[in-house]
């Protein structure tokens, strides 16, 4: 957080010292004046200036503070860098305040996997069985589930639930990754109506999931892992759980975006390989200069990358693309996300 207004070139030599093996100089200077008049409308409007780690670096070291800080901000405005479901949560928990998404076709593949018609649907295919929605899910599916998760307490959400079946929505690959660690057996159904469901086939089951897929932790691969391997055999290899089963086997480390980089920050391996977002990778190296990041980085989230300085800045000087989940929605939605902060 910005605590003091500092001048534009204190800006800059702060960014400076921190981006310049990352971003170039003439972006950098461009960038940082950028975020100083962002920082400067922060004060005067009374806003604040939430995000994910896939910004990229201009942004994500100059004007963002955590995403954690939604649920307890004393702001009027809320301006949110990054996709829209991410920026409906914290309407969710925020519905008195103006949150702003800087770019309205900021969206989610794995969001739009699935819609609060499937969920009704699957809750009338398996009546009784709880529902968990990962939070990449917009506000209507979050409305029709019992309980919210996040990549990093997932099974710990599962188990929370003492439930003999649970439906786990929308992500494939976390599905399956939650259900080896805690042990269960998972089924995918078809998305439409079929004579026999897995009840009626006297399946043996645990979890219900569905084919929903990040379409940017798909695309990593055990072979991926393998080639960096033959070439930096110390590699440390780092994957989320959205990447496949597979891939995670693959990997000496799995875990969310939080707990990947508190690992970086906490062990000294001799170099690291990051399977995630690319520029969550550039955010790591900012923050850790004299550690070895390998780079994968031809897979750059096509959403997130919609967010940039500019767009925010509009954002904030036109109080544009405000985001608004109608109360019935919210309220419902609330219930499910409140009980995941509970958790943990």
């Amino acid at each position: 957080m910005i605590q003091t207004q500092e001048t534009a070139q204190e800006l800059y030599a702060r960014m400076r010292e921190k981006l310049a093996e990352v971003v170039p100089e003439v972006e950098l200077r461009y960038k940082s004046e950028l975020a100083w008049r962002i920082n400067a409308l922060k004060r005067e409007r009374n806003a604040v200036v939430l995000g994910h780690n896939y910004m990229e670096p201009a942004l994500y070291h100059s004007i963002l503070e955590l995403c954690r800080q939604a649920a307890r901000t004393t702001a009027d405005i809320i301006v949110f860098c990054g996709v829209r479901f991410m920026a409906e949560t914290a309407k969710i928990l925020n519905p008195g305040k103006t949150v702003l998404i800087p770019s309205p076709v900021a969206g989610c593949s794995l969001a739009q996997s699935i819609t609060a018609a499937d969920v009704r649907d699957l809750k009338a295919r398996f009546p009784g069985v709880p529902v968990v929605s990962y939070v990449n899910t917009y506000a209507d599916v979050k409305a029709e589930s019992d309980i919210c998760c996040t990549s990093g307490n997932a099974a710990k959400v599962v188990q929370s639930l003492g439930s003999q079946r649970v439906i786990f929505l929308p992500d494939e690959f976390l599905a399956r990754n939650v259900a080896k660690e805690t042990g269960r057996t998972i089924i995918f159904p078809t998305r439409g109506p079929r004579a026999a469901d897995g009840q009626a086939a006297g399946l043996d089951y645990q979890m219900v999931g569905w084919q929903g897929r990040c379409e940017v932790h798909e695309k990593f691969t055990v072979e991926d892992i393998a080639n960096v391997r033959r070439q930096f055999p110390d590699v440390v290899v780092l994957a989320h759980p959205e990447c496949s089963p597979e891939v995670v086997a693959a990997s000496d480390f799995a875990g969310s975006t939080a707990a990947m980089i508190a690992w970086v920050e906490k062990t000294q391996a001799p170099r690291y390989l990051l399977l995630t977002e690319c520029s969550m990778g550039d955010n790591i190296a900012a923050a850790n200069p004299r550690k070895e990041m390998l780079r994968l980085c031809t897979v750059r989230c096509p959403h997130m990358n919609e967010i940039t300085l500019e767009m925010t800045l509009a954002a904030l000087e036109q109080t544009r693309y405000v985001v608004e989940v109608p109360e019935e929605t919210r309220r419902r939605a609330l219930a499910a996300v409140e009980r995941m902060i509970a958790i943990g």
